[in-house]
């Protein structure tokens, strides 16, 4: 059953329940149907047709929601852009989707972040959008009591696709315009809701506990879940969380674009394993070579990507998703992450992935954030940099970092230099941007 199909019913049988708060705003059930019905007839007259693109800026409110289901109402194909893409880029895509044909199953043209190369047009088709929803609904327990809030963007997989289970379900979707006022995150949980649950790259779980801690522990039964996904949280924040929510369930979760979610461990079980991301869900099948190299498929993976043939080819083979990302599977059958393809650094002949190294850093005291990236010694070559923004009223001590890393990890990914930033560069969705650094050092 598609998005679209479950609020047309949850329309008729709990027309009064509300299905999305925004700020002061919020719609019922039967407001958003009617209000897709409208903005369905709406698109029409402007000649948006069925299995021809729609491209519209995701902006963190209401009428996204509607504008967004009243595309897939007309069955046409929603685009849905980063809400401050400049005119050039919008005008681009625009162009791109327009002059393509598409095959009648596909739904939604999702825009990557592009931190590893071009922005690349991911189409799904509606089996990719139900099955994923579906895997979300039966592994992580979405239920019609649960208020979702969503504070990334809603042109973004991570923070559209939790808009999908919980409304498919009947729950209420809480929209935020990202996590800049802490306070207004926390506000949301004086809403008359007995669950609550979210999405937070590990980034954004770190800033929380950093400067809201005492608030989080509050909170401690009223949160049923928190999802995290986009890049491994550490093992020392997967502790501080599960002591804050002891009686949550708290997620790692594989995802992307082209895959969907197809991968989740509750880390709240006295294990807190780093970069462990579970079992693969109900629609998926998640496999790892012998190399090291995560394989993907089932039924929430894309079709391929717009008007890119070559790279389509490249990821997508006999009906799986090769990706970039790296792991094993231990001896009880759990899949952990150990980084992606093009991170890894060649030091002196030993492969190093710098995720490796950062969790190590990120436990340090005096570290509130870092990124460790490749550097060019004189003499040796290639070693490691470790650039860390730290905690108020620290000065760095190299010494004592680098004893920190070497009583965890092996003396070849022990960083050579040191260098303290004002901050971590980062994409809009929380990701350490690694393209950056490489272009720029």
């Amino acid at each position: 059953m598609t998005l679209e199909q479950s609020i047309f019913q949850h329309s008729a049988a709990t027309p009064d329940k509300v299905a999305a708060v925004c700020g002061d705003d919020s719609i019922t059930y039967s407001q958003l149907w009617k209000g897709i019905e409208t903005r369905a007839e709406e698109l029409k007259a402007k000649g948006v047709k069925a299995n021809r693109p729609y491209v519209f800026r995701a902006t963190q409110d209401i009428d996204f929601v509607v504008t967004y289901c009243a595309v897939h109402h007309i069955g046409a194909i929603a685009v849905p852009l980063e809400q401050k893409a400049t005119d050039e880029h919008f005008n681009a895509i625009s162009a791109e989707v327009e002059s393509c044909e598409f095959a009648e199953d596909i739904m939604d043209i999702l825009y990557t972040t592009g931190t590893t190369g071009k922005s690349k047009g991911v189409m799904l088709s509606e089996t990719a959008l139900v099955s994923c929803a579906d895997n979300f609904i039966a592994d992580l327990k979405f239920s019609s009591d649960l208020l979702f809030i969503i504070s990334g963007p809603l042109s973004h997989i991570a923070s559209l696709f939790k808009m999908h289970p919980v409304l498919t379900v009947g729950g209420t979707i809480c929209i935020l315009d990202g996590l800049k006022d802490i306070n207004a995150f926390f506000d949301v949980f004086d809403l008359p809701f007995k669950k609550f649950a979210t999405f937070l790259v590990p980034a954004s779980i770190r800033l929380i506990m950093q400067f809201s801690y005492e608030k989080l522990c509050s909170l401690a039964d009223k949160i049923d879940f928190i999802e995290t996904v986009a890049a491994p949280i550490t093992q020392h924040d997967m502790e501080m969380l599960s002591k804050a929510l002891p009686h949550s369930r708290l997620y790692n979760t594989l995802g992307g674009t082209e895959i969907g979610a197809v991968c989740t461990y509750d880390f709240n079980d006295g294990k807190y394993m780093e970069g462990c991301i579970g079992r693969p869900m109900k629609n998926s099948t998640v496999e790892v070579t012998p190399e090291g190299n995560i394989i993907v498929s089932g039924l929430t993976i894309m079709s391929g990507y717009v008007a890119d043939e070559e790279n389509t080819a490249k990821v997508l083979k006999d009906g799986k998703i090769y990706s970039a990302d790296l792991g094993y599977v231990d001896e009880e059958g759990l899949i952990h992450l150990k980084g992606r393809q093009g991170d890894v650094i060649n030091v002196g002949g030993f492969k190093v992935d710098p995720s490796e190294v950062e969790n190590a850093a990120a436990s340090h005291p005096m570290i509130k954030d870092c990124i460790c990236i490749a550097a060019v010694h004189p003499v040796i070559g290639t070693v490691l940099k470790l650039l860390v923004v730290l905690a108020e009223g620290c000065e760095l001590d190299k010494r004592s970092v680098a004893v920190h890393i070497k009583s965890k990890l092996d003396p070849h990914k022990v960083p050579t230099y040191y260098e303290a930033v004002e901050s971590i560069q980062r994409t809009y969705n929380g990701k350490l941007d690694r393209k950056f650094y490489k272009t720029n050092n």
